[in-house]
């Protein structure tokens, strides 16, 4: 099998001729392996697809996830200066906006005057973006998607290396779009003080969010990741979930699932009361699957609930096993993992969430030793 097919058999609930090893790459571990410009990997496509590309190859991994799309190739017009401040980059706008951008994590956004974000209340629903141009990467923190170059970063991955490997894309639900909207804290009270047009807000989200998703498919992606960060225990009830995410995220898978292409549930920490219900949206598979004490998902438990529903891509925790174990953690850590996922098939060999930064070279290209051992 070529890592493309390994990885698609995998999605299928197949057999495959090896364990298909397939990690997300945060932006800090990025910079801390490459050594290149925060600011680059940040706006420029070219480097941010090269870093993709070349981090993939070290690692030897089945496939990409790429993360970012809609690089602007003028961004340089929109900058006024960079400054070198404390070993970080400060990016100053034309708006006089200004992102800090550190060597080994996400930016953070500073704007000139303050923003206050929108109460429930005040939310004028005709007022809402008619077109998905950004991104909700981060708390303040948005990647503009140019409509001219919707999808450059992914057709040139996969034009330079999707026929040999698996091309992910990513989408953000809704609920992420909704929580950006309002603020984390203000938009969780609202789900309780104005449930109804909480959900008005979401299903509007919701209809730009499938139609960029179908357009998406159109790339050819092997795959596209749902990334529903804050959907889990940590912020949400079993009941809201199925009231504020369970139907919009079922419109999307279904709408995807429709095209032919695979989509899965990226949702971080603990996730352990909701597995099943995640399935009941439509989706072929759920990634992460936090282990405690990030979360709370034993994997033999999951597999046992959920391994003949989807496929299941994880669970190795990036901080206690890779980040802070040793070696001999590692090994045995993954090996059973291993030995879990792969019953029955529909299994992807991945870290729980993306590679912490700070985590070494080696102990990740210790993964492909382990899995070609077995």
């Amino acid at each position: 099998m070529t890592p493309k097919e390994r990885v698609k058999a995998a999605m299928d609930l197949k057999t495959t001729d090896k364990i298909p090893l397939m990690c997300q790459f945060s932006l800090g571990h990025i910079l801390m392996q490459l050594n290149i410009s925060p600011v680059n990997l940040w706006f420029d496509k070219v480097t941010f697809t090269d870093s993709l590309i070349k981090l993939r190859e070290i690692y030897e991994f089945d496939g990409i996830l790429v993360s970012l799309h809609g690089h602007n190739p003028n961004w340089k017009e929109h900058i006024v200066s960079i400054t070198d401040i404390r070993n970080q980059k400060q990016v100053e706008l034309a708006s006089g906006d200004k992102i800090i951008f550190p060597n080994n994590d996400l930016p953070y956004y500073e704007y000139k005057n303050e923003v206050a974000k929108l109460n429930i209340s005040e939310v004028d629903l005709e007022d809402l973006p008619q077109i998905l141009d950004y991104i909700p990467v981060s708390s303040n923190l948005h990647f503009q998607i140019n409509q001219n170059h919707k999808f450059d970063a992914i057709t040139d991955i996969i034009n330079s290396v999707g026929s040999k490997f698996s091309i992910h894309g990513e989408i953000t639900s809704p609920f992420d779009y909704f929580l950006d909207l309002l603020g984390y804290q203000d938009g969780l009270m609202a789900l309780m003080m104005e449930p109804e047009k909480c959900e008005l807000i979401l299903w509007h989200f919701t209809k730009l969010i499938t139609k960029l998703s179908l357009e998406m498919c159109e790339t050819g992606v092997d795959a596209i990741k749902i990334s529903s960060p804050f959907a889990g225990a940590g912020f949400i009830s079993p009941n809201d979930y199925k009231k504020f995410v369970l139907p919009f995220e079922s419109q999307i898978a279904l709408a995807v699932r429709q095209k032919g292409v695979h989509i899965y549930t990226h949702t971080c920490g603990a996730i352990g009361d909701r597995l099943e219900t995640m399935f009941d949206s439509g989706i072929s598979g759920i990634e992460c699957l936090d282990p405690p004490p990030l979360g709370n998902v034993m994997l033999e438990n999951a597999k046992e609930r959920i391994g003949k529903m989807g496929f299941i891509k994880g669970n190795i925790d990036s901080v206690n096993t890779l980040l802070n174990g040793s070696d001999d953690d590692i090994v045995r850590d993954v090996q059973d993992i291993i030995n879990i996922g792969t019953r029955d098939g529909g299994f992807i060999l991945s870290t729980a969430c993306s590679i912490a930064p700070a985590v070494k070279r080696e102990k990740i290209q210790l993964l492909r030793k382990i899995v070609d051992n077995i």
